[in-house]
């Protein structure tokens, strides 16, 4: 490795523990390490939080090649089995207060030609025996964040055509560019971003609009807004006022979508990465808010399995709005990845909604969430369907329509 990726190297742990996850001094690490490849940055950052004066830093290391050797191998009828051990030590960290990074580098592509229906019991299996940290994580009372550093078999998917070695060597280059570690103090310019992602979230929030309708190729969707609903970036600040960057890239505001009012058709522009498989060219159609009908040229029967991890995963979490000309965008680069994908388009997630995003959303039950036009599942799948031809539309109280996005980029300034 050249010394100019190993200060590079240096400078994305340094981000995520300053930025991503904000340790405070004195606080606890938890690290899911999700592919062994990632061990260079995992060391990196456990070096790096140490030093920030963290007491103890634990990881969970997972290898995805052996979630495919179970998927070969192991009995059909044991899919429900689940080792709680990691769920329970989740939700004991959470509780305690200390502080989650997530390092993934999935290859896109491992789990092709798997029996999807045993991808889709295993993830309804983990998001049920999670979801008690994830509430926990949603409701803010966890400093959390994700990074996806490149992997040599990822590399190899989003460059087919370059040598093993040059397909990686590329892969970082983009991300370290994405991430902005070419600026002189990432750090400062991450700050800096976030300022500018808060205008444009307080803008909206403040327009107060009933209503988002979205019109471009293969897309006329209307997505209700319920009630209360906020614009939020992805600097989420914790119950006890401490924030984190829970995505790295972020060029996103979002909200919650009102679950029982959203009625049209979307189509995804990216393909999405879900679990070791490629869904491609794929549009849904909504009728008072549920998925109603579905279609694929690829991984149709993966997405399938999506929509019935439970009955709440045909209906929509979160609208994210992201301007066409984003520098991910701009670079045209296909990362096979929903973190760098998401962050250069519009897109929606099926399944549960961003408590944070309603008022009063992380004090409620489960019902009253619901109540108030929120969405409660054992999943959140984003999806991506924003492109240069998109125009957006906001609905106000009188039914008036205002431009926000035209040709994929903001209407407005602010």
């Amino acid at each position: 490795m050249t010394s100019e990726f190993e200060r590079n190297l240096e400078k994305y742990a340094d981000l995520a523990i300053k930025v991503g996850v904000n340790l405070q001094p004195g606080q606890r690490l938890w690290i899911r390490a999700i592919s062994l490849d990632v061990a260079p940055l995992v060391r990196k950052v456990v070096e790096r939080a140490y030093e920030h004066g963290s007491r103890l830093v634990s990881v969970l290391w997972e290898d995805e090649h052996l979630d495919k050797i179970r998927y070969q191998y192991a009995p059909r009828d044991s899919f429900e089995e689940f080792p709680t051990w990691t769920s329970d030590g989740a939700r004991l960290s959470a509780e305690r207060g200390d502080a989650c990074l997530f390092i993934s580098g999935r290859d896109p592509a491992l789990l092709k030609g798997v029996d999807s229906e045993l991808i889709t019991t295993y993830q309804r299996t983990w998001s049920k025996h999670f979801k008690p940290f994830n509430d926990l994580r949603m409701k803010g009372f966890v400093q959390w964040s994700i990074v996806c550093p490149p992997t040599q078999r990822w590399a190899e998917k989003v460059f087919p055509n370059e040598t093993p070695q040059d397909a990686e060597a590329h892969l970082w280059e983009a991300v370290f560019k994405t991430c902005r570690l070419d600026e002189p103090d990432p750090v400062a310019f991450w700050r800096k971003q976030v300022a500018n992602l808060d205008r444009r979230k307080e803008f909206m929030t403040a327009k107060g609009y009933t209503a988002l309708h979205f019109k471009g190729p293969g897309t006329d969707l209307r997505v209700g807004l319920p009630e209360g609903h906020m614009w939020l970036n992805a600097n989420f600040m914790t119950k006890s006022g401490v924030s984190s960057l829970v995505n790295i890239p972020s060029e996103e505001v979002f909200t919650l979508p009102h679950k029982d009012k959203v009625n049209g058709t979307v189509t995804a522009t990216k393909p999405l990465s879900y679990a070791g498989s490629l869904i491609e060219n794929f549009s849904l159609t909504f009728s008072e808010g549920r998925v109603v009908s579905f279609s694929a040229e690829k991984g149709e029967e993966v997405l399938q399995g999506i929509l019935e991890i439970d009955e709440a995963a045909k209906f929509l979490g979160e609208v994210a709005l992201v301007p066409h000309k984003t520098p991910i965008s701009q670079m045209n680069v296909l990362f096979l990845n929903t973190l760098y994908d998401e962050n250069a388009s519009n897109h929606l997630a099926l399944g549960t909604g961003i408590r944070g995003s309603l008022e009063g959303g992380t004090d409620m039950t489960e019902d009253e969430f619901m109540r108030a036009g929120g969405n409660v599942s054992l999943t959140h799948v984003d999806f991506m369907f924003g492109s240069g031809s998109i125009d957006v539309d906001g609905i106000t109280d009188d039914g008036v329509a205002e431009p926000v996005v035209r040709g994929g980029e903001w209407a407005f300034d602010v």
